[in-house]
């Protein structure tokens, strides 16, 4: 048997955070003195390296390498530049945070990194076991994170419920796959994508095998009835690793879900579309209602992201209308721009709760920022427009990220599921600007005065402001999802 050696040049990126992961633990460890901020540094330089090579492998190609486990192709470079960026910001709004806690160990900077490689190798895979193996990565990185304050039974409480309902949803998930194996023959993407269209193995085995692969891959995204965790999670965790949950996973999600279900089971888009229906219809309703009746900031965020991953699903059922997939590059592309869309929005959200937090006191109830306006205008300025996009109100960029996933519903026949979406958007407004209400119309129950780091200040303020930019032009952010999906898959 002659073993045939893999192109590696498409995997560098991967093969460099793989590396540094290693040199990064090892630093850290001897220096001890100060691994805090060459933890900190290495990982933000690990991150910025990474961004180059892929951005100087980026050629528009799709590469296939690894016996075909692997593949590189425009969506795949696009995303993980995204989750670099994502991630590197999250280390900056989180740095005082962390340090203000004695959390900035250098595990902290290590889990990040896996986290980062976990994301990475779900992007860009094309085989079952690859997904698995980055999805346990990232998890499993997670996990840590959220249980590093030790000291707090609130963590610790929920990294034991992230692990548990965690290890359940791995568990449907391979069994999905394992079925799916069972019915095609086959664990490569594109192999089960020609057994399905030849219509060959048990079909019955195959529909099972769909629906516990939906089942995990909507614990991942954290949608209805899958959702459990997230409030818990985000409750529960310290504020940074909340941020890190709840932002770039969510790009690996959705890269996660357009490889299993369009790659791999184009040809079943029918019966999963209808699965998609339901969660994203409960989803929208559930998260914007629960939502509703909460004080808590980050559990109001929770339910938050749990709609949000609703209308990002919106776009996914949208693709394929009666077999026919000619919509499919403007729908998908329509859920891409809302996922990217989501990350940013909520960079800045949890970025202004750890802008207020100090040592010894979390900035995480909405009456926390009670007179921000007085305390602060611009970061009042910053914070209403957060609120007003992740609401959809126009013309900000969750504006756009809600109208396209709409346009692509309605033009897929689905009226009813766009009405229930618009009726809900308009509950859900009621809560995001409760909390602009609060900044500008009740008085201060804390006159300290906000003390932050100038970097932090920044970038929190770059990122509000590109939330209103990029609303008054989100053509260049829309065309440049729909042609790296289009390089992709069409």
């Amino acid at each position: 048997m002659n073993f045939v050696v893999p192109d590696f040049a498409p995997a560098a990126a991967e093969l460099f955070v793989a590396a540094m992961s290693l040199v990064v633990l090892m630093v850290t460890v001897f220096v001890k003195n100060s691994a805090r901020s060459l933890g900190y540094l290495m990982t933000l330089g690990v991150l910025l390296v990474a961004a180059l090579i892929t951005w100087s492998g980026m050629d528009g190609e799709v590469v296939y390498t690894f016996s075909n486990m692997y593949i590189d192709d425009p969506m795949s470079d696009l995303l993980k530049l995204l989750v670099y960026g994502s991630m590197a910001v999250a280390l900056l709004y989180s740095r005082q945070y962390m340090a203000d806690r004695n959390l900035d160990r250098a595990e902290f900077y290590v889990l990040t990194i896996y986290a980062t490689l976990g994301m990475m190798v779900m992007i860009s895979a094309n085989h079952l076991l690859t997904v698995y193996i980055g999805l346990e990565m990232l998890s499993l990185s997670l996990y840590g994170m959220v249980a590093m304050d030790r000291d707090s039974a609130r963590s610790t409480e929920a990294a034991m419920k992230y692990f548990v309902l965690g290890a359940l949803a791995s568990g449907l998930l391979l069994y999905g796959m394992s079925m799916i194996y069972g019915a095609t023959g086959s664990l490569e993407l594109s192999g089960i994508a020609q057994a399905i269209f030849h219509d060959t193995g048990n079909r019955t085995v195959l529909m099972f095998g769909l629906v516990f692969l939906v089942a995990g891959l909507a614990f991942k995204l954290g949608v209805v009835p899958f959702h459990m965790w997230i409030p818990d999670v985000y409750h529960g965790a310290p504020t940074a690793v909340t941020l890190l949950i709840g932002t770039a996973p969510k790009l690996a999600a959705f890269a996660m879900a357009m490889r299993l279900l369009v790659n791999g089971l184009f040809d079943l888009a029918e019966q999963w579309q209808a699965m998609l229906i339901f969660l994203a219809v409960a989803s929208i309703i559930l998260g914007n209602l629960v939502a509703v009746a909460q004080t808590n900031l980050k559990r109001m965020l929770a339910y938050s992201a749990i709609s949000h991953m609703g209308f990002m699903l919106l776009g996914l059922l949208a693709g394929v209308v009666d077999g026919d997939p000619r919509y499919a590059g403007t729908a998908y592309g329509a859920a891409m721009f809302y996922v990217v869309t989501y990350v940013l929005m909520s960079l800045a959200s949890f970025g202004m709760i750890m802008l207020l937090a100090r040592s010894g006191f979390e900035a995480e109830e909405i009456d926390d920022f009670k007179g921000l306006n007085k305390r602060s205008p611009w970061f009042a300025l910053m914070m209403m427009f957060i609120m007003f996009s992740m609401a959809g109100v126009p013309f900000f960029i969750g504006f756009f990220a809600k109208l396209s996933v709409l346009a692509a519903v309605i033009q897929a026949g689905y009226v009813w599921v766009a009405v229930v979406a618009v009726v809900m958007s308009l509950v859900g407004a009621y809560y995001y600007l409760r909390v602009v209400k609060v900044m500008y119309f009740d008085e201060p129950a804390d006159d300290t005065p906000i003390a932050s780091s100038f970097d932090l200040k920044l970038v929190l303020s770059v990122n509000g402001v590109a939330i209103a930019i990029l609303g008054l032009m989100p053509t260049q952010l829309i065309e440049g999802c729909a042609r790296a999906l289009s390089a992709s898959f069409m």
